[in-house]
């Protein structure tokens, strides 16, 4: 399942845009959003995902559970 940013908690600080290994994350209107088409939860990159270890709010980068999971 790709990860997403919850809006509401999203400080647009942009430190989790530079993290992420296929660029699925952008800036959109203040806030950062992942492309779900392109976020793999860095399976093949790292062992955890990026945008969750350098976003300063917890629990701000959550899977997305109403998509299914990526498969490499």
């Amino acid at each position: 399942m790709p990860y997403k940013i919850i809006a509401s908690q999203c400080t647009g600080c942009s430190a989790c845009e530079a993290e992420c290994p296929n660029q699925a994350i952008r800036e959109k209107g203040g806030i950062f959003v992942i492309n779900p088409e392109k976020c793999t939860e860095c399976i093949g990159y790292f062992d955890d995902p990026q945008c969750v270890l350098a976003c300063p709010v917890d629990n701000t980068c959550v899977i997305d559970t109403s998509r299914p999971r990526y498969v490499a």
